[in-house]
């Protein structure tokens, strides 16, 4: 397969990202305060797995064992999902509604870079499930009634986005093709980059903003 090879490494590092969130949605579980709720977080992390085997299928195509490329990359995910481990129920609902939109933030900064084939299987894995959107309407209602909740979890979602930023940035100084194949410019081209986070930083307000939070 002739390809650009910073494509299997993408989804190298996407697969472990998929497998990260999938275990952390069920350890998260625990904390849900109803049957509900648990049948909720229950479906966004079969969406996780689902992607997990899109992505996999995709790495045999080229050769690469899925398992191998989740142990590769697996320590960056794992420290992400341990400097923002919520505490509350509460924490876990900002922390699944801002965890799928970056997600899908992260695709609809990049999609143009990559090939028809690529921008296919990437907006897949990456798009806002829809899932989230219970997380969505539980914040909002947390928050309206209890208007001194507002405040902390504004400070959680500026947490898990700065955590977000700074691992993003590791995985992009540890993969340079990656980099190369995501900034044109390769990774010497810090403007492109810069745009890029700053306009994740913007749709996150947005999406902060949606919640009630801000």
């Amino acid at each position: 397969m002739d390809e650009n090879p910073g494509i299997a490494k993408l989804y190298s590092v996407l697969i472990a990202g998929e497998y990260a969130a999938h275990n952390r949605l069920i350890t998260e579980s625990a904390m849900a305060p109803d049957v509900p709720s648990r049948i909720a977080i229950g479906r966004m992390a079969a969406s996780e797995m689902g992607h997990f085997d899109e992505l996999a299928a995709e790495l045999v195509k080229r050769g690469i064992d899925p398992v191998e490329a989740v142990l590769r990359h697996l320590d960056v995910f794992d420290r992400y999902h341990g400097t923002t481990n919520p505490k509350t129920w509460d924490e876990v609902m900002v922390k699944a509604y801002v965890g799928d939109g970056l997600a899908a933030d992260f695709y609809g900064e990049l999609s143009d870079v990559l090939p028809d084939e690529a921008r296919r299987v990437v907006s897949t894995v990456m798009a806002e499930t829809g899932n989230s959107e219970f997380a969505k309407d539980w914040v909002r209602a947390r928050v309206a009634a209890q208007p001194e909740l507002r405040w902390p979890l504004t400070l959680w979602g500026r947490r898990l986005l700065g955590e977000a930023i700074t691992h993003t940035q590791w995985v992009l100084a540890a993969e340079e093709d990656v980099t190369d194949l995501l900034f044109t410019g390769g990774s010497t081209d810090l403007a492109a980059v810069s745009r890029f986070f700053e306009s994740v930083t913007d749709r996150h307000a947005k999406r902060m903003a949606d919640l009630g939070l801000g």
